[in-house]
């Protein structure tokens, strides 16, 4: 038999990152072409090449996420995923005591999770013995723990696990959370990422394979997507979460709609384990299966939140991807990278950029791509260089491609 899809619509955001934690103050610096990349002051990088990344303000007893004792039994990725959770349920103004369980669930990924807890257990168990190792040590560091919590906090027992396909994580968290509600499986997701990488060991694993910008002398310049002197990422930590609801149930509590939810595709590059396929053709294959399952032409598409990480060959081969699938649209596509403020935050960063997607088509305004002084010739299509533009936009597409050649591509557009 086969089963009608049901319409998604977002009703809630939730943000922490460089930019700040509350999701006005991050659009409105967003907007403005602020970036959140400076100085790594969480550990001692006097001894890297890298000295800089998109590091969070966070003070987590400061955060109202949870008490002194609970805090403690919480990587820093689960406090990013429990904020931004409680900001977007928040937003969204459901009460989940007075909604059914079992119809509510939590999909929230990341590309590495618990990597803090890691390297302190680690520590403690060279230096200091066995006995010294944190019984809380597995469940701080798994990458489930923040879906985990979330589910915990507001008593959500319908479908509830993490997704982990590196920098697509939440982008496929997000697809897989579509799904959950389109087929009938639950009416309420709570669903996006989390990632607290910015740690001397992911500092150093990235830096010496060497996917780092190494624009030390300007850090604030270093994320320059499609740029034609880019030269690596800018790591970064943070979350992004989103709450999704099958759309009468929203209408019926009268629930505010940033826009409807209306495709995901996803595929796998089957290639090299950290370089993108050249010629975009997994990249292309997720964006297309995107638009069908949103029933929609190329046409339809005004703007692509790209992944645009600036590495050389990632945003060539993006360009690339776009061409393959819109063909003629692609030159009339406004396109933009939010990591060009941001950096990098792998793992959350499909679900912050779905938050910029929303308020893009909501509120008519696009995110600029800062630093793009010299396009780069493979990269010639309209990346809204410097300056947020206003314009009428009504669907939007966001791109996430994580290593391991995992693709995901989610569709959101107006509410009709």
């Amino acid at each position: 038999m086969t089963r009608m899809k049901r319409r998604v619509v977002v009703t809630g955001l939730g943000v922490v990152t460089s930019l700040g934690r509350a999701v006005e103050t991050f659009w409105d610096r967003v907007v403005r072409g602020e970036s959140g990349v400076g100085p790594i002051s969480l550990f001692d990088v006097s001894g890297y090449r890298v000295q800089f990344g998109g590091q969070v303000p966070w003070e987590p007893e400061k955060e109202d996420i949870a008490g002194p004792k609970e805090l403690k039994r919480l990587d820093r990725f689960t406090q990013f995923a429990i904020a931004s959770a409680k900001d977007a349920v928040a937003d969204s103004g459901i009460d989940f005591s007075k909604e059914e369980p079992f119809r509510c669930g939590v999909v929230i990924g990341s590309g590495i999770g618990g990597l803090w807890e890691f390297e302190v257990q680690e520590e403690r168990l060279l230096h200091k013995g066995i006995d010294k190792v944190s019984p809380f040590t597995i469940p701080k560091l798994m990458v489930n723990s923040a879906s985990g919590h979330v589910s915990s906090l507001y008593g959500i027992k319908g479908p509830n696990f993490a997704v982990a396909t590196a920098c697509a994580s939440a982008a496929n968290s997000i697809g897989s959370a579509l799904r959950a509600i389109q087929y009938g499986d639950a009416d309420v997701m709570v669903t996006g990422g989390s990632e607290a990488a910015l740690t001397p060991i992911g500092l150093a694993g990235f830096q010496n394979m060497r996917a780092l910008s190494f624009r030390g002398d300007a850090p604030q310049q270093a994320s320059r997507p499609f740029d034609a002197d880019r030269d690596g990422f800018v790591l970064a930590e943070g979350a992004g979460v989103v709450v999704l609801e099958e759309f009468e149930h929203a209408r019926a509590r009268g629930a505010r709609i940033y826009g409807e939810l209306m495709g995901y595709g996803a595929s796998g590059d089957a290639g090299h384990i950290t370089q993108p396929d050249e010629e975009g053709r997994g990249a292309a294959q997720s964006m297309a299966m995107a638009l069908r399952d949103a029933a929609i032409n190329p046409e339809a598409v005004q703007y692509i939140n790209a992944h645009g990480t600036s590495t050389p060959l990632g945003d060539k081969a993006e360009t690339a991807a776009v061409k393959k699938v819109f063909g003629e649209q692609a030159r009339k596509l406004a396109v933009s990278s939010t990591k060009s403020q941001l950096g990098h935050t792998l793992g959350a960063s499909g679900g912050i950029e779905l938050v910029v997607c929303a308020l893009t088509v909501s509120r008519g305004v696009i995110a600029p791509t800062i630093n793009l002084d010299t396009p780069d010739p493979a990269c010639d299509l309209d990346y809204t260089p410097k300056v947020a533009r206003e314009a009428r936009v009504d669907v939007a597409m966001s791109n996430s491609f994580g290593f391991g050649g995992h693709n995901a591509s989610l569709v959101l557009g107006v509410l009709k």
